[in-house]
């Protein structure tokens, strides 16, 4: 025990003392890049442009569909323009009717329709003439968002019974981690690649003793995490530095730009999110690993050491190749607007080398492979750990 706790501040160290220098060391072959891209990389937003004080966002009821109209598109679909009468939902707005335009001749993209006792969210603004305009921004999700919350919370508890309440506290906090802490300390400008480490590495470390209690199959489980940790940061700060990525190719950053009064390291932001969106995957095929080593010595008490290695990678084989997967399909479905260009082959995606050279698309490309070899390598590692470290003594770990 006293080695495990003796090798696990070792690596805790260097990856406290040691990650930042080397995640932005600059070498002098990078070093005119970086100056010629700094206003890419960090950008200072202190004199980004406040929003006009004039526009008021309030929530509204639709009472009643004043005028309709169905508009043909070239590409044979439709779309809906709508007038309608609202009443206000809260605040000075309560109880008052509002009239909304929505027919025009310029047609909205990504204009809902609405019937009657819709709620949605109501801006309004004033233009330059002092009149009134009131616009639809979006239909009011709060109650169906709740909703399936509850379904997902019950069937959890249902089928994991004690440990599902704990999966759900563990959700609690690293959601509450990554609200209260990682996010206020990368808009207050510490260093997002630094934060995201540390505050990936608490949110496992908590869901694994939540979850798994304190244990000597727990504490290997937090060495796999922060050795599979550290990796998938090597991998990523190499990667994203070797292909040059600004972490600005995402429309997200476009509203970070006018909305902090810090500055953002996008680069660092990036490479903090690679590390948060593998944790995950991380943490179910290190636990699974290792409670494979401790089935298989609990079975087998006297069974070489080797042995077990063997016989749990083995298993961990036909498990890797499904959680690989996994990542790399989570990926692929939240880029699937990004992949219809490729095969529409309109600007900038008219050749390979336009679609493997853009920045969006290598972003998710070492975004994908990093992860993927961060979860490759955890299984071994904790394969190795849990079949030379892990003791059975009367079947309890």
């Amino acid at each position: 025990m006293k080695k495990i706790f003796f090798l696990y501040l070792i690596i805790l160290f260097s990856v406290v003392f040691f990650t930042p220098n080397f995640s932005y060391a600059q070498d002098n072959e990078t070093e005119s890049y970086n100056e010629e891209n700094i206003l890419e990389e960090i950008i200072p937003l202190e004199q980004a442009t406040p929003p006009s004080s004039a526009e008021e966002t309030f929530e509204a009821k639709v009472i009643k569909i004043l005028d309709q109209k169905e508009i043909n598109r070239e590409d044979g679909s439709r779309a809906i323009q709508q007038n309608l009468l609202l009443k206000g939902l809260d605040g000075k707005w309560k109880n008052k009717e509002i009239k909304f335009e929505g027919i025009s001749d310029i047609e909205v993209a990504s204009a809902g329709i609405y019937k009657v006792g819709d709620k949605v969210l109501v801006q309004k603004s004033t233009d330059m003439e002092g009149k009134e305009k009131y616009y639809i921004t979006d239909f009011i999700r709060r109650g169906y968002l709740y909703l399936l919350g509850a379904i997902f919370c019950a069937i959890i508890i249902l089928i994991g019974r004690k440990k599902g309440i704990k999966s759900l506290l563990g959700l609690v906090i690293s959601f509450f981690i990554i609200i209260k802490f990682i996010l206020p300390k990368i808009l207050d400008g510490s260093n997002p690649l630094y934060i995201g480490l540390i505050g990936a590495f608490f949110i496992l470390t908590i869901m694994i003793y939540l979850t798994e209690g304190w244990s000597r199959k727990s504490h290997l489980s937090v060495l796999s995490v922060l050795i599979s940790l550290f990796i998938t940061l090597i991998f990523s700060v190499l990667f994203t530095k070797l292909t040059r990525l600004s972490g600005m190719s995402q429309d997200e950053t476009v509203y970070l730009i006018g909305l902090s009064k810090t500055a953002i390291n996008f680069q660092g932001l990036l490479l903090a999110g690679m590390l948060i969106g593998a944790i995950g995957v991380l943490d179910d095929v290190i636990v699974s690993q290792i409670e494979v080593v401790k089935q298989i010595k609990e079975i087998n008490p006297y069974m070489d050491n080797n042995k077990v290695f063997k016989a749990a990678f083995k298993i961990g084989n036909t498990h890797l190749g499904t959680m690989v997967n996994t990542l790399f399909l989570t990926y692929a479905g939240a880029s699937l607007p990004l992949l219809l260009l490729f095969i529409i082959h309109q600007e900038p995606f008219l050749s390979y080398s336009q679609v493997i050279n853009n920045e969006i698309i290598a972003t998710e490309i070492v975004r994908t492979l990093v992860g993927s070899i961060g979860v490759a390598l955890s299984m071994p590692i904790a394969t190795l750990l849990g079949a030379y470290w892990l003791k059975i003594k009367n079947k309890n770990v």
